[in-house]
């Protein structure tokens, strides 16, 4: 049988597993097998050169049980609506995950952002909203950056919204800049709450960070940032980067500044001009402590999962592993730290920047870091309990379905006093 790599079924794959394991309600599981909502429209662009195009766009509501929809948007010449549904199933497990009022979301634009410029960025960004209007908003929906998108794209879109609505609501986006209401710690969140999960996973399994060896596949924002705190923070070693042209491996270690510096160089990895010249497939083959993918989904699979060397997994990309790679990884032993626990940090701190918006309130980057801290750290609490309940009635659960029970259970509880079923 082919390994589904269909983001969208692999989600829905998830799902079921969890609600088989959970008795879930069948009425709630058909609700969560599907988006609440799908808007699919055209946004007309008037280009540099005076001529007008035609992007594709989507928006994505999943569910807004326990709160506003939530969710970044994607800017990407291979962006489709099964990728976009993936993505807000799992927004809407992560918020839920996180304890945060929130649903899910998401939404893309099928288009090349590097032969784009400024000015049609902006008459993109600007056309995003319009074509939503009043579907998106602080009670309603709330976007964030996601692939391709920046803070520059947020505070345009902002502003637009300002304009539909006629009066100032920076909280109906988030991943905005400083100037125009963004949050402190917002920009290297996704990492700094994979650092903390990191730090949680190692303690449980008595793993000393400080002599560890650490693999990480991908080098965009999220792997950069973490491979700056893990270093700096832990002392854990990096022997192992990537871009999408290939990685580096250096068993002695790889010097963070240097990379950076050779990155922007050459505009790649192996620009740096130490170690050894390997393969992404080769990288999360390496011998190393704790692996993070921090790149693509589908990254490990059935084929290479039973080679895989690490201890804990650490899945700072969203949908690097397979509901069959993890099942391997979880029998072998490994500790596979689920997408929706580890990347949580950008959402919770985007949480973080809409309270701040809404109370026109701001906090300092330690504050933020603490509070993402308390939030996170709590999660993974209450996934490796629920793992233990489990295992305390003869079932054992990998830390997936340990957090997929606690977000779908919280979600369908929302649904059940809502009177929804």
């Amino acid at each position: 049988m082919t390994e589904e790599l269909n983001p969208f079924k692999i989600a829905q794959q998830e799902l079921d597993s969890a609600a088989e394991i959970m008795n879930l309600d069948k009425t709630a599981h058909t609700l969560l097998r599907e988006p609440k909502r799908i808007i699919n429209f055209n946004i007309p662009v008037k280009m540099r050169d005076g001529e007008t195009k035609v992007f594709n766009g989507f928006r994505v509501l999943y569910n807004d049980a326990r709160g506003p929809g939530k969710g970044g948007i994607r800017f990407h010449p291979l962006e489709s609506l099964d990728t976009v549904k993936a993505l807000a199933a799992w927004m809407t497990w992560k918020t839920s995950l996180a304890n945060i009022p929130f649903g899910g979301a998401k939404g893309g634009v099928i288009c090349d952002t590097k032969n784009m410029n400024a000015y049609e960025l902006e008459n993109l960004s600007r056309g995003y909203i319009r074509a939503l209007g009043r579907a998106v908003g602080p009670k309603v929906d709330v976007p964030a950056p996601d692939v391709y998108t920046n803070p520059q794209i947020m505070a345009w879109m902002m502003d637009e919204y300002t304009k539909i609505v006629g009066h100032e609501e920076p909280a109906m986006i988030t991943g905005k800049p400083l100037e125009v209401g963004g949050s402190e710690g917002r920009f290297n969140s996704t990492a700094m709450g994979g650092m903390y999960v990191l730090r949680e996973s190692a303690r449980m399994i008595n793993l000393n960070l400080k002599d560890s060896k650490v693999v990480i596949q991908g080098f965009g924002n999220a792997g950069m940032f973490a491979f700056d705190i893990a270093t700096r923070l832990s002392g854990a070693k990096v022997v192992g980067i990537s871009d999408s042209e290939g990685g580096i491996y250096d068993p002695n270690g790889i010097d963070y500044n240097k990379l950076v510096d050779a990155k922007k160089k050459t505009g790649k990895v192996q620009g740096y001009d130490k170690g050894e010249k390997i393969t992404n497939e080769q990288l999360l083959e390496l011998d190393a402590d704790v692996i993070i993918p921090s790149a693509i989904e589908n990254q490990i699979t059935s084929a290479n999962a039973d080679r895989i060397k690490a201890k804990i997994v650490l899945e700072l990309a969203n949908g690097p592993v397979t509901p069959e790679a993890d099942a391997i990884l979880f029998e072998r032993g490994v500790l596979d730290m689920p997408d929706f626990l580890v990347n949580s940090g950008g959402v919770i701190v985007s949480y973080f920047e809409w309270a701040q918006n809404m109370a026109g309130y701001y906090w300092t980057e330690d504050e933020v870091y603490k509070k993402l801290d308390a939030i996170i750290t709590r999660s993974f609490n209450e996934v490796t309990a629920t793992q233990k309940d489990y295992a305390s009635r003869g079932k054992k659960i990998s830390p997936r379905t340990g957090a997929y029970i606690v977000a779908v259970d919280r979600v369908a509880r929302a649904m059940k006093l809502r009177g929804w079923y």
